[in-house]
């Protein structure tokens, strides 16, 4: 493959069975639904899974995939500088569901809310209280400000801190022991 190919959902659903898919996001977004036999690195471990990732492309094509095609994207850029070819599932999990594909869940595990979802309720609530609080300290509406601008320089520049803030939380980080046995099983 060459470095930021991009595969639609159906492409993808097509070639699956060849194709090693990487799913970036968060363990939380992951346990709510992904591709049949993807393995979750999040995009914050990815430098550390790069000698697994490596191997897992000697054997075969990696589909690098996420909710809606950024984070993938961002992904492929990073492993094509290490030397890692990997395609991008143009819009994400959300588009391989839209049309119908299967998506697993985890035995056991509990769905949390995807990340786009998990971002609207903080900045809004944010926001909301900083427009309350302003109603007795004028000063706090700084922070439904300061939120609206974090909002379009999230726009404008394609990235997003308070997702990677949220990302941290321990409902969306991964085990240590999971991570570990997949790129245990990503090596071979």
């Amino acid at each position: 493959m060459t470095p930021n190919l991009a595969l639609t959902a159906d492409q993808a659903h097509a070639r699956l069975h060849e194709l090693t898919v990487i799913d970036v996001r968060t363990p939380g977004e992951y346990a709510s639904g992904h591709l049949p036999g993807a393995h979750n690195i999040p995009l914050d471990h990815l430098d550390a899974a790069v000698p697994s990732l490596s191997a897992a492309a000697e054997r075969g094509q990696l589909l690098v995939v996420c909710a809606s095609g950024a984070r993938s994207a961002t992904a492929c850029e990073r492993l094509a500088d290490r030397g890692i070819d990997a395609a991008t599932l143009t819009g994400g999990t959300t588009a391989w569901a839209r049309l119908g594909h299967d998506t697993h869940r985890p035995a056991g595990s509990r769905s949390p809310w995807a990340m786009d979802r998990q971002v609207r309720l903080a900045a809004g609530s944010l926001v909301l209280t900083g427009l309350l609080a302003g109603r007795r300290w004028s000063a706090a509406r700084v922070l439904s400000a300061g939120v609206a601008g974090g909002l379009v320089f999230s726009a404008v520049t394609n990235t997003c801190g308070m997702a990677k803030m949220l990302a941290r939380l321990p409902y969306n980080r991964p085990d240590a022991t999971d991570l570990d046995a997949t790129l245990a099983a990503l090596k071979g």
